[in-house]
């Protein structure tokens, strides 16, 4: 696979800037900046040189086991976890899965959202679990997914995603912004990493929209 150096995963990098040209972003839930990743999922050697990042960051640290996020991560997730020869998991909305238990209800940027649910016998006492997403804003879905991997006893190796809003990461009160660093250290969280290899500083792809487009984006 993929054996890059650091510059290639490194957030924004050369590698970054190539793929961010593939994830355009669209006024769609209300949000002005909704970023697709149909874009890359489209371009084959695009969505590999991804699969093949994220492999090469991984490859050498210890990880058992790769969970993916609802719905996205599942896209992500399976090549990454093949590539390296792990198990992966589903991290499912409520009432999804037999078997499962739930974390706590959880904020994202489009409102409330139920626990995020994991099957009981997936996660095992001192497992190392990677988390993937496709992106990072407030950090609500995250820090649910952390918080089932804890209830496990299990611990999370990082977070990884391959979009990291910044804005959100500590915003100014006066923004009015939801602060992810305020919430993962009220969730006890703040040791938990997050990685994103691209961030909004180079999403700069506004897609080409004609005069019928209609933002029809419902809540999920």
């Amino acid at each position: 696979f993929f054996k890059g150096n650091m510059t290639d995963y490194e957030q924004d990098g050369e590698a970054a800037k190539e793929i961010a040209r593939y994830l355009p972003y669209f006024p769609f839930k209300g949000i002005p900046r909704f970023y697709d990743i149909g874009g890359f999922l489209y371009e084959p050697t695009i969505f590999q040189k991804i699969v093949d990042i994220f492999v090469a960051r991984y490859a050498e640290k210890q990880v058992d086991v790769i969970a993916g996020l609802d719905a996205r991560g599942f896209v992500l997730g399976p090549p990454i976890a093949l590539a390296l020869k792990k198990p992966f998991i589903m991290m499912r909305k409520k009432g999804k899965m037999p078997n499962s238990v739930q974390s706590d209800r959880y904020k994202t940027e489009y409102g409330n959202r139920e626990g995020l649910t994991v099957q009981r016998d997936k996660i095992h006492k001192g497992d190392r679990v990677l988390i993937i997403d496709d992106l990072v804003a407030t950090g609500g879905t995250l820090s649910s997914a952390i918080s089932l991997v804890k209830m496990m006893e299990g611990t999370v190796v990082e977070c990884a995603c391959v979009v990291e809003l910044k804005m959100f990461i500590n915003p100014t009160p006066e923004s009015g912004l939801p602060s992810r660093s305020k919430l993962f250290e009220d969730l006890g969280h703040t040791d938990t990493p997050i990685w994103g290899l691209i961030s909004e500083d180079v999403l700069t792809n506004e897609a080409k929209l004609d005069d019928a487009y209609v933002d029809d984006g419902e809540e999920h």
